[in-house]
């Protein structure tokens, strides 16, 4: 398992979390998939989710419109 500490803003108020994830990298975009998954998965509405075949750059506009930005892998 590898740590991958991301840093992030949630509607203008700075965070982090990390994650333990299986592989040995993280792409921007699959980090913010991550944090869409940790703060709206449990949410009664599916819609918030990006698509299965959105583009990187698709998931992470998405992000932006629920409030996740300066998103930082370290």
């Amino acid at each position: 398992m590898h740590a991958f500490t991301v840093r992030y803003s949630l509607n203008g108020n700075s965070t982090e979390h990390t994650f333990e994830l299986g592989q040995p990298d993280l792409a921007l975009h699959e980090a913010a998939l991550h944090l869409i998954v940790l703060h709206f998965g449990d949410g009664e509405n599916s819609l918030v989710m990006p698509a299965a075949d959105a583009t990187p750059d698709e998931i992470l506009a998405q992000a932006q419109v629920l409030g996740l930005t300066d998103i930082v892998v370290v």
